[in-house]
């Protein structure tokens, strides 16, 4: 058998710092904020279904 000396794992930290800086374009924050609003809209209606389902 042979014994291969793998090379170690690099660290997440160690490589985003490597990574260049790169800002969001303007349509990726525009979808962030869709998707912000939709999950908040489907929250809200889950919740109205939950109290006129389970009312306590």
């Amino acid at each position: 058998m042979q014994t291969t000396h793998a090379e170690p794992e690099p660290k997440i930290s160690e490589e985003l710092e490597k990574m260049p800086y790169e800002p969001l374009l303007p349509i990726e924050k525009k979808l962030v904020l869709w998707s912000v609003l939709l999950g908040l809209f489907l929250l809200g209606i889950l919740m109205l279904i939950n109290q006129a389902l389970f009312r306590g």
